[in-house]
């Protein structure tokens, strides 16, 4: 199916029926002369072969929830510096579904959970070109009106389900994609480190299970910790219940739910 553009602010495609936004719109990025503006976006009913992490494929009934990706060319962001861009999208859509109910959170580095259960997933994939970021496909998927969930995922959950209510995804979309150019905006002016302990203090005040010991489990086995911090890679640090710290990258500990 030809693509369609909406009428937006931001250079939406809407699609039929893809594999995958992410791959979708890594081919027009790599094939188009000129390259596709910032904030070009993806966005399609149904998606056949959706990326995860770990490997992981998302769910989505067709026509029911909001799959799509969009692109960013951070030239100017360090690759020290890049996991900035996983908790400014990761804000943009908790605050965005913050909007139609509570208790929303970030379980890091950057799934949203509403309670115990996932609503969105983020797959974030970045191009590096020398010591900077070339380009950044942000994945996203956040379940909006879908009811019934037929994969063995342990814990999804849709606004729907959550509120009773019926939602027009293209305009969580939009209001998706305005918080997260208001957050991209301030990251390319600021002229020092102070927008982004802002940003690193507004994400651990959103994390899931940011308060108490709870259930985790690494190579060694399962531990009961505390959140004590997240460091500026996105490493994440955990207290153990000796007092011990113990820091992880992302795939090196997993939440027991």
């Amino acid at each position: 199916m030809r693509p369609n553009f909406t009428n937006s602010p931001f250079p939406i495609i809407m699609l039929e029926e893809t594999d995958s936004t992410n791959r979708y719109l890594t081919d027009l990025c790599n094939t188009s002369q000129p390259a596709p503006a910032e904030f070009t976006t993806i966005a399609t009913r149904f998606q056949t072969s959706g990326k995860g992490q770990r490997g992981n494929s998302w769910e989505s009934e067709a026509g029911s929830n909001l799959l799509f990706s969009t692109v960013l060319y951070p030239h100017f962001l360090a690759v020290q510096r890049q996991f900035v861009l996983s908790q400014m999208v990761s804000l943009a859509v908790k605050e965005e579904l913050d909007t139609y109910t509570d208790e929303i959170s970030i379980k890091w580095p950057n799934d949203i959970y509403w309670k115990g259960k996932k609503i969105s997933g983020i797959l974030i994939e970045n191009v590096l070109q020398g010591i900077s970021i070339g380009q950044c496909i942000i994945g996203i998927g956040i379940n909006i009106n879908q009811v019934v969930f037929h994969s063995p995922a342990p814990n999804p959950v849709s606004l729907k389900q959550i509120t009773g209510c019926d939602y027009h995804p293209l305009e969580i979309l939009q209001g998706f994609l305005q918080r997260l150019n208001t957050y991209y905006q301030h990251l390319q002016t600021a002229t020092d480190e102070h927008f982004q302990m802002c940003i690193a203090d507004r994400y651990q005040k959103a994390l899931f299970r940011r308060e108490g010991f709870h259930a985790y489990a690494d190579a060694h086995g399962t531990f009961m910790a505390r959140l004590a911090d997240i460091e500026p890679d996105g490493r994440l640090v955990l207290e153990d219940e000796q007092g011990c710290l113990r820091k992880y990258l992302f795939k090196e500990v997993q939440y027991v739910l």
